[in-house]
């Protein structure tokens, strides 16, 4: 085992520091959405989910569920179909933006049809409980593993675009604040539950790492093959 941890922390000192946040954050996601699943359909513990669930109806009233459904809005589907192909739309006005659109496009496709199939798999259904009509299964949360990737790859070029140091952090603060009201929205209209929640973050930053990472080797052998033409 000491033998182990040693040779960990040495490919560790390796990698650079983006690599090693990157890498952490991946099998973090991943661990994650394992203990999501093992808890909701090995060991069928519900303590989370009826946890949160009282902790949403103790704060309740119309204008909150009002503030919820206008916040559950930035995630839903109508909202992404619309506003993903905008982002690629304006970012092909600008050269230095182009990829970044390119990869708006794919990540943003490729998790929701990741999404669906993994809900076709897993089968859960929604809370009995909902405040609101909605059809199709829980779990993960698309509203959480869906917007997890798309605002997560905001985040991602704002801090790859952005020169001005404050600016990256105040729209990263806000864009993350925005993806969490997303996921306590959810739970609070009870139309899924927290583990759901849990389980789409994790596997929509997981998909995001990823996807990513492939295409910056893409990226990257494309230029070489260009330079080499």
């Amino acid at each position: 085992m000491e033998r182990l941890t040693k040779l960990f922390f040495r490919l560790l000192a390796l990698l650079t520091v983006e690599a090693a946040v990157l890498w952490l954050a991946f099998v973090g996601c991943l661990l994650l959405f394992l203990f999501m699943a093992n808890t909701v359909f090995v060991a069928r513990d519900t303590v989370l989910d009826e946890m949160l669930f009282r902790f949403a109806s103790s704060h309740a009233s119309p204008q909150t569920t009002r503030v919820m459904k206008v916040i559950s809005f930035f995630a839903s589907a109508e909202y992404l179909m619309v506003v993903p192909p905008l982002v690629v739309l304006v970012f092909s006005f600008f050269e230095r933006l182009r990829w970044y659109g390119l990869k708006v496009l794919l990540i943003s496709l490729t998790s929701t049809l990741l999404n669906q199939a993994m809900k076709r798999y897993f089968e859960r259904p929604r809370p009995a409980i909902a405040l609101l009509e909605q059809s199709g299964l829980s779990f993960p949360s698309g509203h959480a593993m869906i917007g997890g990737s798309f605002y997560g790859l905001l985040i991602y070029i704002v801090w790859q675009t952005v020169a001005s140091r404050v600016w990256r952090w105040v729209i990263t603060i806000l864009l993350s604040l925005l993806l969490l009201l997303i996921g306590y929205s959810r739970v609070y209209l009870k139309v899924h539950y927290a583990t759901d929640v849990l389980a789409g973050y994790a596997m929509g930053l997981l998909w995001l790492i990823l996807s990513v990472y492939l295409l910056r080797k893409i990226e990257g052998r494309f230029v070489r093959q260009i330079k080499q033409d």
